[in-house]
């Protein structure tokens, strides 16, 4: 795709980057048959192709967005399936990401939609916020009906039926591993998932150390910044960013980390990407240094070789419908090792169809955007129970809440399940199978 930038708008890192970026698409069109919003919107602007055009014009012209580019740009859920098929390399995640902070500096919302964005930011990165407006959600939903706007309804739909207690593992501390140590972890605990699901990083704190991994808890560390990276709050991201990159590097330069472990997979791809965020910036070599360290917690699992006879836990060959995570199969390229975990487990793992189709959860979108959200949330759902599991597991926090609200099936983590067939307790989501 041939550019008109200028010399001095190539001076802006950001530009720069997206000029790279436009340069290599090759205008194919492959990345329209596997875009989700494009199969359900039909519009070429709702595609990456449509989208790639839109945010050139933009940018090129340096002109403030209209209603129109914004919407367009809105309705991209960043699940990163353009990417795995574009036969040219074109990192979109980059672009649009891009694209998004231009808009948020040079558009004016209107005022609920600034309202809204600003309460997400507020409250959701924040665990305890989090926690309170769960709570209040829970005693609203019976009023959802009554309410107007579409996207609050699905705030109050959002909060779980069970809200768990807070759990002291995520506070900052060690953990001493239990068999002979082999490697020292930190262990990123996350936002949203410390108010929605904490068994997810009890689980993880149990096995690694079964495994003989001294897992940290870094003090300071919390947030990724993914949730307003994706809204382009570039402020408020890179200061949730700068602070992890920190504490990290304090575990560092103390008694060292072999890795930094994510068992959110939305959160992984984001820390992966902190040495881009932070190129130009005086913390450039520490955030390379911390995205070189990050592995998801199946990619840690896969290298530590969970030896065959510690798998005497929990039933054999439960039936599990495998759910791949956008942000784990396309944003890491992670695609076998939770799968091979799991077999090797002993589960029989099974995959519904189209498994690289976003569930439609991608961070904030099920609430910024849930007509397209429960489109492609039930649509996903309807793949999996094709499938008759007994139970779906997924990496990430955002697709077990989003696949859970359409299914009755229980949803669990993939560490859950890895845990339990170890020796450590029953996932709490599968009381009801005996």
């Amino acid at each position: 795709m041939q550019t008109t930038f200028t010399p001095d708008q190539l001076r802006d890192p950001g530009t720069e980057r997206a000029n790279e970026i436009l340069r290599s698409c090759v205008h194919c069109g492959f990345c329209t048959a596997t875009c989700p919003t494009y199969q359900v919107l039909g519009d070429e602007l709702d595609s990456p192709r449509g989208r790639i055009y839109l945010i050139k014009d933009m940018l090129e012209n340096e002109r403030v967005p209209d209603a129109k580019t914004v919407m367009h740009i809105d309705r991209c859920l960043s699940c990163l399936s353009c990417m795995t098929t574009c036969p040219s390399g074109v990192h979109y995640m980059h672009l649009v990401d891009h694209a998004r902070a231009y808009i948020e500096k040079t558009y004016t919302r209107p005022w609920h939609d600034r309202a809204l964005r600003w309460l997400l930011a507020q409250v959701i990165p924040h665990p305890m916020r989090f926690r309170v407006a769960l709570a209040l959600a829970k005693l609203g939903r019976p009023f959802a009906g009554l309410l107007p706007d579409p996207r609050l309804k699905a705030m109050l739909e959002m909060a779980p039926k069970r809200i768990p207690p807070v759990s002291r593992n995520d506070d900052p501390q060690s953990f001493a591993p239990i068999a002979p140590r082999r490697k020292r972890v930190a262990l990123m605990t996350g936002c949203a998932q410390k108010a929605l699901n904490t068994d997810i990083n009890d689980a993880t704190i149990r096995l690694l150390r079964r495994l003989g991994c001294e897992v940290v808890v870094a003090k300071g560390a919390g947030c990724c910044g993914a949730l307003t990276h994706h809204m382009g709050r570039e402020a408020e991201a890179h200061g949730s960013a700068e602070a992890n990159i920190h504490a990290w590097t304090a575990e560092m330069q103390g008694e060292g980390l072999d890795a930094i472990v994510i068992n959110t997979s939305g959160c992984g791809t984001t820390v992966k990407d902190y040495g881009h965020m932070f190129r130009t910036s005086p913390l450039a070599e520490a955030a390379a240094k911390v995205s070189a360290k990050a592995m998801d917690i199946s990619e840690l699992l896969r290298d530590l070789e969970i030896p065959q006879e510690m798998l005497t836990g929990g039933p054999q060959q439960l039936r599990v419908a495998y759910h791949a995570a956008c942000s784990l199969q396309h944003g890491q390229k992670v695609k076998s090792a939770p799968k091979d975990l799991l077999k090797r487990a002993g589960f029989e793992v099974v995959e519904p169809a189209d498994s690289h189709l976003c569930c439609g959860s991608a961070g904030t979108y099920n609430l910024l955007q849930p007509e397209i959200s429960k489109q492609l949330r039930d649509r996903k759902v309807k793949t999996l129970e094709a499938k008759a599991p007994q139970l779906i597991a997924a990496g990430n926090i955002g697709c077990m809440m989003q696949i859970g609200s359409g299914t009755g099936l229980p949803v669990v983590h993939t560490v859950e399940l890895l845990d339990w067939a170890t020796g450590g307790p029953k996932p709490p989501a599968l009381a009801a199978l005996g």
